[in-house]
């Protein structure tokens, strides 16, 4: 299968799919697809499984995130995105992920461990004072809370590291910040919160791939 490249660098495409050049061949860290030319692998990059991935199969025009960058990444989890946005930010960047439950931590841990430029950290987002002692200024910033106040959590951490004209990616669940509105209105009020300290490139609503979210692509002013 031909693979080329996609309209942002260091991803690839075969016209329906996305993928990233693998920089651990031989190393499957989520039983993706793999597509092997010569010596390089490039892994399948799921939208159902990642919002970032959701987000360019519904046509954003920016992701904020490019090889070599420095990263925050919020909400790491099991560390499926935080996988391939390693591949994506290649040897020369560098990515802190974090999250504050142990077991998804450990998982963490093991993809790490094949993957020098992530360094897992355990903490809680929401108090970014707690580990800035851990964590350089940015060049983007990634966040991924399902947590009431998780666009408050978000401009708290782009204060504190992300760098002047730096940029950011908010994924939005609506269920977790208020179940009885419709997600439509949640959104518009995340949006007009966000607007009063960063400048919005992009918004897009992510289904099908996820239900009731959507993400924002945001420059520090």
């Amino acid at each position: 299968m031909r693979l080329r490249e996609y309209k942002f660098k260091g991803i690839f495409t075969d016209g329906k799919r996305l993928f990233t050049k693998s920089i651990a061949p031989r190393k499957k860290h989520f039983d993706e697809r793999i597509l092997r030319d010569g010596k390089d692998e490039f892994r399948q990059w799921e939208p159902r499984k990642s919002k970032l991935a959701a987000a360019m199969m519904r046509g954003v025009k920016e992701i904020g995130v490019a090889p070599g960058m420095t990263v925050l990444y919020l909400g790491a989890s099991h560390g499926y995105t935080p996988s391939f946005m390693s591949d994506l930010i290649g040897e020369h960047g560098f990515m802190f992920a974090l999250d504050f439950a142990p077991r998804v931590v450990r998982d963490l841990v093991f993809v790490s461990e094949h993957r020098k430029n992530i360094a897992p950290i355990m903490a809680d987002a929401n108090h970014p004072e707690l580990y800035f002692h851990e964590v350089t200024d940015v060049d983007y910033v990634y966040q991924d809370i399902a947590q009431k106040n998780q666009a408050e959590i978000f401009l708290k951490n782009i204060k504190m590291f992300l760098k002047q004209e730096g940029l950011a990616f908010l994924a939005v669940k609506s269920r977790s910040i208020d179940i009885s509105k419709k997600p439509r209105i949640v959104f518009e009020e995340v949006r007009k919160l966000l607007e009063k300290e960063v400048e919005i490139l992009d918004y897009r609503d992510i289904e099908p791939f996820e239900k009731d979210h959507c993400v924002f692509v945001c420059r520090k002013r």
